[in-house]
């Protein structure tokens, strides 16, 4: 037997320049959508030390799990109306973490599956979505219509989407940026170095170019090896060049 812990881990808006023919265009990073810095190290001696308080203990990363579901279940987080999970605190701006120990809590915090309150007498996300997927009668979106959906996995998208809604390089901030249980969270924006022209060029054209993985695209996105590298290059390829025009 074990336990699983779900972390939240504050990630905040972020924008970030793209140079490109002696100009700056500024585009958003979606919430967990860049690399945070924090390793399975890091977790692991936080769960330790503040959480377990002892040593011995098995601890490993859980990959391929509801997160976002067991953060609502475990009542760390509620659903917004857009199908998005909330922490009193952090918003929507939240990346998830599990893992997994085979210490035993001595009770567990099992509940309901709730959407936070104030989303029944707000409808502003549903306004907000180009899409018109987030509905009114519960928080269950239609998720084949998300941008985030198309936008994060590789290629074409649809004929029938405007390519003006896109707002950001990943993911999409349009019933978020608005919401008001992001009010505090706005307020912690943040900001990454320029990408210099050369980099902007290469992914404009689905190259590495020879700078490579020492790319700074390569340093927000958390990418380590040349396999993530030549994944992520057609999307990021893509989705700047919607933005760009």
């Amino acid at each position: 037997m074990g336990s699983i812990t779900i972390l939240a881990h504050f990630s905040p808006l972020m924008f970030v320049n793209f140079l490109l023919h002696n100009k700056k265009y500024e585009v958003m990073l979606a919430p967990e959508c860049y690399y945070s810095g924090m390793t399975n190290n890091n977790w692991i001696k936080l769960i330790e030390e503040k959480i377990i308080k002892q040593s011995g203990y098995r601890i490993e990363e859980v990959e391929q799990i509801p997160l976002k579901l067991l953060a609502v279940r475990s009542g760390l987080g509620r659903y917004g109306r857009n199908n998005i999970c909330y922490v009193d605190g952090m918003g929507s701006f939240i990346a998830l973490y599990g893992f997994f120990t085979d210490f035993e809590f001595a009770e567990d915090n099992w509940q309901e599956v709730e959407m936070m309150d104030n989303c029944e007498s707000c409808g502003i996300c549903m306004d907000e979505c180009p899409n018109n997927c987030i509905r009114e009668e519960n928080f269950v979106i239609d998720a084949i219509k998300c941008i985030t959906w198309y936008n994060e996995r590789n290629g074409e998208f649809p004929e029938w989407m405007d390519p003006n809604i896109h707002n950001a390089l990943l993911g999409c901030m349009k019933c978020q940026m608005f919401c008001p249980a992001n009010a505090q969270a706005m307020e912690f924006t943040g900001r990454f170095e320029d990408i210099p022209e050369e980099d902007t060029i290469n992914i404009l054209n689905g190259t590495t170019g020879e700078a490579g993985l020492k790319s700074s695209i390569c340093k927000i996105f958390g990418i380590f090896t040349e396999a993530e590298l030549k994944e992520y290059m057609p999307i990021l390829k893509r989705n700047l060049s919607v933005l760009l025009q």
